[in-house]
């Protein structure tokens, strides 16, 4: 392999080992929002349960509470 070849590779191969620790960056990156993501979830179905479970306690209104509570906004 002649000089000129020889440096075109080693350029290439450069440019590629910066390619795969970029992505690798993006990897572990990626991962963490993941994991943030997954605990968010996580408060919010026990925040859904929790919200469920005391709609679940509470005794059901009466029509006329019902309405009391839900009035149009010009009563």
């Amino acid at each position: 392999m002649n000089n000129t070849a020889l440096n075109k590779v080693e350029e290439t191969l450069a440019h590629q080992e910066q390619q795969i620790n970029d992505l690798s960056d993006m990897v572990i990156t990626q991962g963490r929002d993941i994991e943030a993501l997954k605990k968010q979830i996580r408060k919010l179905q026990d925040k859904i349960s929790s919200s469920a479970e005391d709609n679940n306690n509470e005794k059901p209104l009466s029509a006329t509470e019902y309405a009391a509570r839900n009035k149009p906004p010009h009563y």
